[in-house]
Parts: C-alpha cells; structure tokens; sequence
C-alpha cells in the first residue's frame, strides 16, 4: 500500500495555549509529515501551492482561519492539479470557524486522527473580485467574510486582546468602532435582488464567529452564497441579536434581511472595509461567485 504523504503548514510564530501545545510536538510530528513553516503574510499560499506541486496527499492548515484561508489559495493557484490532495485542519486560532462548520475537534490528537482518515467533504469555495493598488485580484476563501462592522472591528481588534479574552476582542473592538466612527450605507445586490444595510454577513456554511448560526439552512456543497443583511448597527439592535445570540445561538426572526444568491455585489459610496475568513482584505466595491464543490477536506 502507497504511503499517504502529508504536509502542515504553519506559523512558527502563532501564540496563544493550542499554538503552544503544537510546538511543543512538532519533533513527534515531523515523524509524520513534512513541517513548512511561514515567514511573512502570504507565505502559506506559497507553501501549500508548492507541496501540492511537489505530490503530497494530504496539505494541512495548522492555524486558525486566516491560514486555513491562505492555505485554500494555494490549492486554487494549483489549479486541477489540487484536485487530488485533500485539504486537512488543525483548529489552533482563536475562532476556528471552518473546523466548527465540519465538526473538526479542537483537540490536537483528535483532529490529526481525522485528517488520516477516510471521510471527507467535497466543498464550495466562494471567491471574491476585487481592485488592490489599481489592478484587480480574486481571492478565494473557505467559510466566511464581511463587511461593515465587522471588518472595522478586525482593523481594531489587537493581537494583544484577542489573546486574553479570545472572540470577546472583536466585541468590544466593535463597540469601540459604534462609539468612534459613523459606519457607511452598504448596497447589495445579489441575483436582481437588492437590499441596504451597515453590516453584510457572507457565508458558505451556517455558522458565523464562535458557533453562531448566522446562515439558518446554507449549505456548503449547494454552489449558492448566503447573506445576512443588517439594515442598520445600532445599541438596541445588536442588543437585541446579542441576546439572541448568547442565549440562542442565532439571530432574532427579522433582525436581518437574509439573502441566498449566485453573485452577489457590495459597494459603498462611503469608505467600508471588508474581511475573509477574519483576515481584513480591501475596501468595497467587491462581487462574490461560487466554484461549486472544489476542494476535498479531511472530516471526521
């Protein structure tokens, strides 16, 4: 029997107690698998495009989702040739949605014993057009993005506090950003429908941050987007969904305008960043397609 060749990918310089605890077993891991670490943002794309090239089975994410989103890149710049090699996770970041969305375990033995073993998904991949520095760029990701509140939470939330109270940062970085800045109108379009709000929730599954089901009914192998449009960010509004949310795991009956479309198209007359994956990407104008069913990930 062929020997399954696997390689993980990560950055050596990750903190937090779950990044910590996979340092510590790297010498035990390279008996396993060939280690790449990063050395800048960007590298993971990198790294991944050239093990798929160089003929590993198996290509894992050992980070949270912004690696898990740069490691995704490397599978589309490989082009059919990925179409072999399945993507593994190892859950190490603060939020982890993707590992939540596939019911990927947290635990480090547990997750590695899942990527060897036989299950897997075969899933969507959203992919989002956009202009950077004057030229335009596509960048896939693998669960979420948005846009508004949320992206203005990312560019405030330090590294600092996301180590010390974990999902709680991006809350009060979010407060923080009510409190300091007057959040634009966004337009969405999605499919000849339109709505406005001042934050848009883009998923490829249900879930959104910690477990939340932002997107009731999605699905990640049905090649459609899933949004929820939130017509105005006030305090008695995301009272309202925190509430919900804490308690409920869900958002409220008709806190927002849920939307499910093959293209999709936000723009702003005002300045609104947007995020992939919890990593900040540009600024709107930005359209979202669907690649239906591209990429193979380890499952339990």
């Amino acid at each position: 029997m062929r020997r399954v060749r696997t390689c993980v990918v990560f950055n050596p310089t990750a903190k937090g107690d779950k990044a910590r605890h996979f340092r510590s077993g790297l010498k035990e891991l390279s008996r396993e698998a060939e280690l790449r670490a990063t050395e800048a943002p960007g590298d993971a794309t990198r790294l991944a495009k050239q093990a798929i090239q160089d003929g590993f089975d198996i290509v894992v994410a050992a980070g949270g989702d912004g690696t898990v989103n740069e490691v995704v890149g490397g599978f589309v710049e490989a082009g059919e040739i990925s179409s072999r090699v399945r993507l593994g996770v190892l859950p190490l970041g603060t939020v982890n949605v993707l590992a939540r969305e596939l019911a990927i375990p947290s635990k480090f033995t547990e997750a590695w014993r899942a990527i060897h073993s036989d299950r897997e998904r075969l899933i969507d991949l959203p992919m989002a057009n956009f202009e950077h520095n004057g030229g335009k760029r596509i960048r896939a990701f693998a669960q979420l993005g948005g846009a508004g509140l949320d992206a203005l939470a990312i560019e405030r939330a330090s590294w600092k506090w996301k180590k010390r109270v974990g999902s709680l940062a991006y809350i009060a970085a979010g407060l923080h950003t009510m409190l300091a800045s007057r959040i634009g109108t966004i337009q969405v379009e999605a499919d000849g429908r339109s709505a406005t709000g001042q934050f848009v929730a883009i998923g490829n599954g249900r879930l959104y941050g910690p477990g939340f089901e932002f997107f009731p009914g999605a699905s990640m192998t049905d090649g459609m987007i899933d949004l929820a449009v939130f017509p105005r960010v006030g305090w008695l509004s995301l009272a309202w969904c925190g509430m919900h949310l804490l308690t409920r795991r869900r958002l409220p009956r008709g806190a927002v305008i849920q939307l499910r479309a093959r293209e999709v198209r936000l723009s702003s007359a005002t300045r609104i960043p947007f995020e992939l994956d919890g990593d900040l990407i540009g600024e709107l104008p930005v359209s979202f397609g669907m690649a239906k069913q591209k990429i193979r990930v380890a499952v339990p």
